[in-house]
């Protein structure tokens, strides 16, 4: 298998600003979307160094009405003591992501279920899709769920995103996207509803991006807290490496 790095994960945002601490991501099109409007530390920066770089991302946020703040810190390594103790008492949430790949001929064999079927999205079913993701993101908020919806039609003409819709018995059940790279295919957005859950459809939606794309790696982002990670690492997957990052969001 390729070695993949963060480097292969696709980034939805435009680089602002770039120095040789950190590049600026940010994304004017959907403002409230974290993982689109953040600072990159490209080496670990000292508690000295992070304090200027905290307030300039505060104020321009601040400028476009945005309420948070987030920084990634460099893979696979920790911020320091220093660092993480002043983050801690500043209130951010700190967490970690972790890097996951496989080759589609190393997924695991699945018996068939008649009972669910896979889709990409067209024309035909792009609305049940928009209606499932809508459901799922009012938890985050209606203007969320709202943008998010933009984003989607917007992602829908892509030629290099696959929106992919699981059935079950006939019902909307689960979705998945797919970020199509020359080497790579990423599984990103998978989710599965909740009364259609333990029913074999994340592995289904899995299985449909195995594929559709065997000759390519196929790469995903887990939460390192989460429980997904146990599935992938049960499924095959190889951990590829961690990334620590830490977010607040302003009541102001």
């Amino acid at each position: 298998m390729e070695k993949v790095s963060f480097e292969d994960i696709y980034t939805l945002g435009k680089i602002v600003a770039e120095n040789d601490l950190y590049r600026h991501f940010h994304y004017p099109e959907m403002l409230v979307r974290y993982d689109s409007n953040f600072i990159e530390f490209k080496k670990l920066p000292t508690l000295p160094e992070f304090k200027p770089v905290e307030k300039y991302l505060r104020e321009y946020h601040q400028k476009n009405g945005q309420k948070h703040v987030k920084f990634y810190f460099p893979a696979n390594q920790k911020p320091t003591t220093e660092l993480n103790a002043y983050l801690t008492d500043e209130g951010y949430e700190i967490g970690f992501i972790e890097l996951f790949a496989i080759l589609p001929k190393d997924f695991p064999a699945l018996t068939n279920n008649p009972d669910i079927q896979i889709q990409a999205v067209t024309e035909k079913n792009v609305e049940l899709y928009l209606a499932l993701q809508y459901k799922h993101d009012l938890e985050y908020g209606s203007e969320f769920a709202k943008q998010k919806k933009d984003l989607i039609k917007r992602q829908f003409k892509e030629p290099y995103i696959l929106q992919v819709l699981a059935y079950y018995k006939g019902n909307p059940a689960g979705y998945v996207d797919i970020i199509i790279s020359s080497e790579t295919a990423e599984i990103d957005n998978l989710a599965v509803e909740e009364e259609f859950r333990n029913k074999g459809i994340a592995s289904r939606l899995q299985k449909f991006v195995m594929e559709t794309f065997p000759e390519k790696t196929v790469i995903l982002i887990a939460d390192g807290e989460d429980t997904p990670r146990e599935m992938y690492k049960k499924q095959n997957y190889q951990y590829c490496g961690f990334k620590y990052e830490a977010q607040k969001v302003y009541q102001d």
